[in-house]
């Protein structure tokens, strides 16, 4: 049974080592250009302009949120004992 089984392998290892030879799909490389030059100045567009007037947008409203911070008019306190900190 381990002969017969060691066999088949032999045999699919050989056949597909086979096929990547001469059979096998080349390497495709890609080629970009590096600069392309666009001239715009030659280049004629048909067509109607429309006006601006045609578009409508609809203002929308700012929603204000209160401050959920407490409002205090100095932090000096805050500033002393940081810079007590820093020395």
């Amino acid at each position: 049974m381990k002969f017969i089984v060691l066999l088949c392998l032999i045999i699919s290892v050989t056949t597909f080592s086979q096929g990547s030879g001469k059979g096998a799909v080349p390497k495709i490389i890609y080629k970009y250009k590096k600069y392309q030059k666009f001239d715009f100045e030659d280049l004629v567009i048909e067509g109607e302009t429309g006006s601006p007037g045609d578009l409508s947008i609809n203002p929308r409203l700012q929603r204000k949120f209160k401050n959920k911070l407490p409002y205090r008019k100095n932090f000096n306190a805050e500033i002393r004992k940081s810079l007590e900190r820093i020395r």
